[in-house]
């Protein structure tokens, strides 16, 4: 069964603008999958799903390019297990780190090319990242903190 839905979302979302977990729900739903809003949260971290920003500036769920889980997986792991915290202003966002960890989470995190960011650069408890505008900076603030729990 989880097999058959983790099939079904990878076709939702490459079939649809799909932008939050409850659309995603309200999808699976309709496809007649009987599910709830933590396994759909559990099926996203499984599938290493990220949130990419579309040409309209909206952001949708996509399935990371061949190759990449391990890459989305380990940045995952670095991240949530090694962040402090995660603050924005403006276009800049800054990511606290356990000391000697932020040079590692940042490369993780360089290696996912995510859509909106300039640039970073980390230190040995700090990561700063430039992202095109303020709105992206939020946006990616507001991801990040998800992932903090």
């Amino acid at each position: 069964m989880k097999k058959r839905r983790h099939e079904k979302i990878l076709q939702i979302i490459s079939n649809n603008t799909v932008d939050t977990q409850e659309e995603l729900l309200r999808l699976l739903r309709e496809e007649g999958f009987d599910v709830t809003q933590a396994t759909v949260s559990r099926d996203i971290k499984e599938l290493r799903l990220v949130k990419t920003q579309t040409g309209s500036g909206r952001y949708r769920y996509t399935a990371p390019k061949d190759g990449s889980r391990d890459i989305s997986s380990r940045f995952y792991s670095l991240f949530s297990e090694n962040t402090l915290s995660v603050q924005n202003a403006c276009n800049m966002v800054v990511i606290k780190s356990l000391t000697g960890m932020a040079q590692a989470v940042c490369a993780a995190m360089d290696s996912l090319h995510w859509d909106g960011i300039i640039g970073t650069l980390a230190g040995d408890d700090t990561i700063f990242v430039v992202t095109k505008d303020e709105e992206c900076a939020r946006r990616f603030t507001e991801e990040l903190r998800q992932m903090l729990g």
